[in-house]
């Protein structure tokens, strides 16, 4: 089976457009001229804490998040379910928690599976086969995605072109699932935006992605980061870790940020990543959603 490039992708889609002809649906849900400028979601990596003391158990985390901040998309996270990847009843319960409460999944968090950029080809392609359990368990979840990490060694462009090698492998098996394989900002060259670009430019493939993290561009500028990213965007991480008295975050300028967001013509989810430790974690994801719906009022109000 033929996978697209990026570049066939986007031709075919521009043909499609200009003829008025249906393509078919793709991974991450199109936008439409009546949904907001982006939704909003919530990781459970934002609830780690609380499920660290056991105070929320991850099985109940959809019906908690719906009911605690009226949120209707997650992201999961496969740290607490370890070793659940390939338990078909498993999912399908935590499924049926999240659909009975309305909510919807957006993507896997993925991490301690292996470095898909491994110097050693033997353990990259080991890491590739590790992640295949976690394509298969977000399609049972109703998810678009899995988040995974580029992380390698050596030098700039060997790492770049480790990284490709096995984000390539696992997009193209990820492809007939309908599942896209993006990488986060979040560690080592990948929290460069201009070296996770070339390693997008380098694999393109539709289905192979990023994951932009306000956070995560440690010594990188986190503005030009997101910008260098967006193209590739299939899902934003709102990082946030405290708030000053009017409710703006103290290490992103969300208005700014979100607007690099919207211009670059994303409108999927804007996932809440709150981990702070100043507010208890349900105050920070509440703090996080109400000052993303105050900017994103303020930028649709400027659009008009």
């Amino acid at each position: 089976m033929h996978q697209p490039t990026r570049r066939e992708f986007l031709k075919v889609s521009a043909a499609a457009a200009a003829s008025f002809v249906s393509l078919p649906r793709a991974f991450a849900q199109a936008p439409t001229a009546k949904e907001p400028l982006y939704k909003i979601s919530c990781t459970i990596y934002s609830l780690h804490k609380m499920i660290a003391a056991k105070e929320l158990d991850p099985v109940e985390v959809a019906p908690f998040i719906k009911k605690n901040f009226d949120i209707d998309a997650i992201e999961y996270w496969n740290g607490p379910y370890a070793g659940k990847g390939n338990d078909e009843k498993f999912l399908a319960d935590l499924r049926k928690r999240a659909d009975d409460a309305g909510v919807t999944g957006t993507v896997i968090l993925i991490d301690g599976e292996g470095n898909l950029g491994d110097p050693d080809e033997a353990k990259r392609n080991q890491a590739v086969d590790n992640h295949k359990k976690w394509v298969a368990a977000a399609r049972q979840l109703g998810c678009h995605s899995i988040r995974v990490n580029a992380r390698s060694r050596g030098e700039y462009d060997e790492q770049l072109n480790l990284a490709a090698d096995g984000l390539r492998k696992l997009s193209e098996w990820a492809a007939p699932h309908e599942i896209n394989i993006i990488v986060e900002n979040h560690g080592g060259l990948s929290s460069n935006g201009k070296w996770l670009s070339a390693v997008m430019k380098k694999v393109d493939l539709e289905n192979c992605g990023t994951l932009p993290d306000f956070g995560n561009f440690l010594d990188y500028d986190r503005y030009l980061g997101t910008q260098e990213l967006m193209p590739w965007a299939k899902l934003v991480s709102a990082k946030s870790h405290e708030f000053d008295a009017q409710g703006n975050e103290t290490r992103t300028d969300y208005r700014r940020m979100m607007k690099i967001v919207v211009d670059s013509g994303f409108r999927g989810h804007a996932g809440i990543e709150y981990e702070g430790s100043k507010h208890s974690e349900v105050e920070g994801v509440k703090l996080t959603k109400a000052l993303l719906e105050k900017v994103r009022d303020e930028l649709a109000a400027a659009k008009t």
